[in-house]
C-alpha cells in the first residue's frame, strides 16, 4: 500500500506584503511519500535483516537468508546471492557475487564506502577486500551495535562499552563530557553515523550527541528529541540525520525533530536499519517489512486538487453531495468507500462549501463555483426537506442531515438510547421520531438540530451570497433561505423549534434562557456571539433593517455584546472545548465581516483577540487565517492608549507548517505519542472542564505548541489537538476539508501565493 503524507517547505517565502507582518507562503514544498513493501510485494513475511544500497542506487534487502532487490518498482529474489549456511553472500562493486566465511545469520550491518565493504556482527566488525574477510581487531567482549565510516574513511564504533575510534594502535575509547561535566556515551551507545559534513553523531538512551567543529552538542527531550529507544543512526546528502528506534523513526533536519510512527509511516514500528540514498530517500528495515520515505516537490494547489478528487470520488453522499467522512468496507481500500450520514452533515458540508467560495473568489476557477453552488443546494435542501410531512416543524427549520428511505430505519431503538442519554444530560430530549420522513417519502431527515449546524450554515451563506452568487436569481435563492431560518428564530423568541413544538437541545439563543436560566449560563457567551453573527449575516444578505434592529435590541436590552465579549470561560491554552472553538471562529469571522454596528465591532475585535490568543499554540491554520483575515491590522483603544490586536509573530509560519505537513493520506491510522520525551503535561487547571471532568493524558511539546499535524489524525477541526494518542485502523477516509478551507481562505486573504494556471 502506498500512502502520502507530511511535508517540508522547499524554499522560503517569495515576497513580503506592504505593512504585513508575514511573508506570503510559497506554493511549492517537498511532500513526503511513504511506501510499505511487505509480503504482498513478494518480500518474505517477517523481519528484514539487512539493507544494502549500492553505488548505482539499487536497493537490496536481506531477509530469511535470501536477497531481494527492487527493479522498476517490483521486488524479486536474486538467486545468485543466495548464501550457504556458513557464509555470507553479497554483490560487490561490479555486481558480481562475493561470499565470505561468516554465518549469514550473524551479520547485522553492511556498509559500502568507496572501494571498501564493511560488515558487522554483534561481536566483530570486518573489512572485505579482494573477496577476503579481515577482522578489524575489535575486543569481542563488547557488543558491536553499529559501525560508521567518515567521508575520509576513518572508522567509529558504537558498542556496549561506549564509542570507539580506530587508530593506528587499535580501537580507542572517546571521552565525551558536556559543559556541565556530565559524561556521555560511556556505555550502551546504540547507534553511530557521520553526516554529510563529516560530523559524528551518536545515539544513546541518555540522548543524542553531535561532534561539531566547535565542540559537542547534545540533545535530550527538553531540546525536542522525541524518543530514545534507539537501534541505529544514518545520514543523507541533504544534511538530515535519521534515527531508528523500537517505536518509529526520527529525522533531524538541523533545526527541528520529526517523528514518524505507526502504519501511516511504517510497515512496523521496530526499525532496525536505515539507508539514505543520494536523493534523500530513506529506506527502513523493520520487523514487518521494508519502508521507504521520499520527499518530492509538490504545490499546495496540487495537494488541494488531490483532496478535491478524493472528496468527489469517495466522500460525497447522496445526489446532493454531503461531505463528511466515508467508512471503508476493506481496510485501506478507498475503492470500498461506503459513506454514511453523520450527526453534523450540514456543518461539515457548509465548511467544505465555504472553502469552495474562497477558492472561487481567489482564483475564479469555475469548478470551485460549481462545487460551491452544489453545496448551497445541499444545505438549502436541509431546510426544504423538513416541510410538508406528517411531522413538520415551523417554516425555516433546518435538518441536521438526511438518509435514503431504503436504508435501515434510524428510529429503531433510538428512544431507548435517548432515555439513557438523559441520565447524564438532564436537558437531552427524548421524543419520537427523531428521524421523520420527508413529504415525498424519499428521505429520513434528522431533527434536534444544534447551534453548531446553524453556525456552519450562516458562515457559508454570507460568503456564498457575497463572493459566489453573481446573478440576481442566485442571490434571491440565498436571501430566501437566510430569511426563512432567521425569521423562524425571531418568531420563536430566538430558539429553534422542532416538530414536537419544543426547542432543540442546543439551538437556544433567547435571553430568557441565556441570561436567566442557570442551566444555560455556560453557553451564554458563545450563543450570544452566534445569534449576533446570524443577524449580521441576515442583514447583509437580505438588506432588511429589522435584523440589525433585532441585534441592537439584544445588545441594549439584554447585554448580548457583553455576553459575547467572553464566549467561553477558559483557563488558558488547552482548556475548554474545541468544538466550541470551531463554532466561535466561524461566528467571529461572520460578525466582523458583515456587521455595520461600529460600537459592537469595537468590542468584538478585542473579544476575538483574547479568544485567538488562547488558541494560538494549536497551530490551526483555519483559526489563524480567520483571525488574521479580520484583525491583521486591527487595534483597540482604552483609557491607557491604543494597542495592536494583530496576531502575534509565528501565526503564519505555524499555519503553513500545518498546511505543508498535512497528511494526504486521510485514513484513520492510529498514532501513539504519550511515550514521547519532548512533551510537557498540561496542568490540571487546563485539563479539566465542567462538561469533561477528566481529560488526563494531554500535553504540548517543549516549545509550548501541540503535536505536529503529522503525528495526529482527526476528521474535523473540532478535535482536541492536545490529546496524545489516536485510535483507528485505516477503515475510515476523512475528507480533505480541514485542509481545503484554510488553504483557500489563505489564498483569498493573500497569505499564500496564488497558484499559476
Amino acid at each position: 500500500m502506498r500512502t502520502v503524507f507530511a511535508a517540508i517547505p522547499l524554499f522560503g517565502a517569495l515576497f513580503t506584503m506592504n505593512g504585513a507582518e508575514f511573508s506570503v507562503a510559497p506554493q511549492q514544498f517537498k511532500q513526503e511519500i511513504s511506501e510499505r513493501f511487505t509480503e504482498k510485494d513478494a518480500l518474505p513475511n517477517g523481519p528484514i535483516q539487512l539493507l544494502d544500497l549500492d553505488d548505482s542506487g539499487v536497493m537490496r534487502v536481506f531477509a530469511s537468508g535470501r536477497w531481494y532487490e527492487s527493479l522498476d518498482g517490483a521486488w524479486r529474489e536474486n538467486e545468485a546471492l543466495r548464501p550457504a549456511a556458513s557464509e555470507f553472500a553479497f554483490a560487490n562493486r561490479n555486481g558480481q557475487t562475493t561470499k565470505v566465511a561468516v554465518p549469514w545469520r550473524e551479520v547485522t550491518q553492511l556498509i559500502r564506502h568507496a572501494e571498501m565493504i564493511y560488515l558487522a556482527t554483534p561481536s566483530d566488525p570486518f573489512l572485505v577486500a579482494d573477496g577476503k574477510l579481515s577482522s578489524l581487531g575489535w575486543p569481542s567482549r563488547y557488543r558491536v551495535n553499529q559501525i560508521a565510516v567518515s567521508p575520509e574513511g576513518s572508522l567509529a564504533l558504537a558498542s556496549s562499552a561506549g564509542i570507539f575510534q580506530q587508530r593506528s594502535n587499535g580501537w580507542q575509547p572517546m571521552g565525551i563530557v558536556d559543559d556541565g561535566d556530565r559524561a556521555w556515551a560511556v556505555k550502551d551507545v546504540l547507534g553511530i553515523a557521520f553526516d554529510s559534513k563529516g560530523q559524528l553523531w551518536f545515539a544513546s538512551r541518555a540522548g543524542v550527541g553531535c561532534q561539531t567543529q566547535t565542540g559537542w552538542k547534545f540533545y535530550e527531550g527538553k531540546d525536542g528529541l522525541p524518543w530514545n529507544d534507539f537501534t541505529c543512526v544514518s545520514s543523507g546528502s541533504d544534511g538530515g540525520v535519521w534515527f531508528g528506534t523500537l517505536r518509529g523513526v526520527i529525522r533531524f533536519d538541523g533545526s527541528n525533530w520529526h517523528y514518524r510512527q505507526g502504519p501511516r509511516w511504517l510497515p512496523n514500528d521496530e526499525v532496525t536499519q536505515i539507508k539514505v540514498d543520494s536523493e534523500g530517500t530513506a529506506w527502513f528495515a523493520t520487523s514487518g517489512g521494508v519502508g521507504r520515505n521520499r520527499r518530492n516537490p509538490m504545490t499546495l494547489s496540487g495537494k488541494a486538487e488531490f483532496y478535491e478528487r478524493e472528496i468527489e470520488q469517495y466522500v460525497k453522499r447522496t445526489p446532493y453531495g454531503y461531505v463528511a467522512e466515508a467508512h471503508l468496507r476493506t481496510v485501506a481500500d478507498k475503492s470500498s468507500a461506503n459513506p454514511g450520514d453523520s450527526d453534523n452533515d450540514g456543518l461539515w458540508t457548509a465548511m467544505y462549501g465555504a472553502g469552495e467560495v474562497f477558492s472561487y473568489a481567489a482564483t475564479g476557477d469555475p469548478k470551485a463555483k460549481d462545487r460551491a453552488q452544489k453545496a448551497f443546494d445541499a444545505l438549502r435542501f436541509l431546510q426544504k426537506v423538513t416541510q410538508g410531512g406528517s411531522h413538520t416543524p415551523p417554516h425555516g427549520y433546518i435538518a441536521r442531515t438526511i438518509r435514503p428511505i431504503d436504508w435501515p430505519d434510524p428510529n429503531l431503538g433510538r428512544l431507548d438510547r435517548d432515555l439513557e442519554a438523559q441520565k447524564s444530560d438532564a436537558l437531552w430530549k427524548a421524543y419520537e421520531p427523531r428521524w421523520p420522513k420527508s413529504a415525498d417519502g424519499k428521505w429520513y431527515w434528522k431533527s434536534d438540530t444544534s447551534s453548531d449546524e446553524l453556525d456552519g450554515h450562516y458562515f457559508f451563506y454570507g460568503l456564498y451570497h457575497e463572493l459566489c452568487a453573481e446573478t440576481e436569481a442566485e442571490k434571491a435563492r440565498v436571501r430566501e433561505v437566510v430569511r426563512d431560518i432567521t425569521d423562524h428564530l425571531l418568531e420563536h423568541d430566538y430558539v429553534l423549534i422542532d416538530h414536537d413544538g419544543k426547542p432543540t437541545r442546543w439551538a437556544i439563543y433567547s435571553p430568557q434562557f441565556l441570561n436567566r436560566d442557570r442551566h444555560w449560563w455556560p453557553e451564554r457567551g458563545l450563543n450570544s456571539l452566534s445569534i449576533l453573527s446570524y443577524l449580521a449575516v441576515a442583514s447583509a444578505v437580505t438588506g432588511d433593517t429589522k435584523y440589525a434592529a433585532a441585534s441592537r435590541d439584544l445588545i441594549d436590552r439584554h447585554g448580548y455584546a457583553h455576553n459575547a465579549m467572553y464566549p467561553k470561560v477558559q483557563q488558558g491554552p488547552g482548556s475548554g472545548n474545541q468544538s466550541d472553538d470551531e463554532m466561535a471562529f466561524m461566528c467571529y469571522y461572520s460578525l466582523l465581516r458583515y456587521s455595520n454596528d461600529e460600537a459592537l465591532l469595537a468590542m468584538i475585535n478585542y473579544s476575538f483577540f483574547r479568544y485567538w490568543v488562547n488558541e494560538a499554540p494549536e497551530m490551526n491554520p483555519f483559526f489563524n487565517f480567520a483571525y488574521a483575515g479580520r484583525n491583521l491590522h486591527a487595534s483597540t483603544t482604552n483609557q491607557w492608549g491604543r494597542f495592536s490586536l494583530s496576531p502575534w509573530p509565528g501565526w503564519h509560519s505555524d499555519s503553513m507548517a500545518t498546511l505543508y505537513g498535512f497528511p494526504m493520506d486521510r485514513l484513520n491510522w492510529p498514532h501513539q505519542n504519550s511515550h514521547r520525551l519532548d512533551l510537557i503535561s498540561l496542568p490540571t487547571v487546563r485539563s479539566r472542564d465542567l462538561d469533561s471532568p477528566d481529560r488526563r493524558g494531554r500535553a504540548h511539546r517543549v516549545n509550548g505548541k501541540v503535536l505536529p499535524i503529522e503525528n495526529r489524525h482527526f476528521n474535523h477541526w473540532n478535535t482536541d489537538p492536545w490529546q496524545l494518542d489516536y485510535g483507528g485502523n485505516g477503515n475510515e477516509l476523512a475528507s480533505g476539508t480541514v485542509f481545503l478551507l484554510p488553504y483557500y481562505m489563505g489564498l483569498y486573504h493573500g497569505f499564500i501565493e496564488k497558484p499559476v494556471r
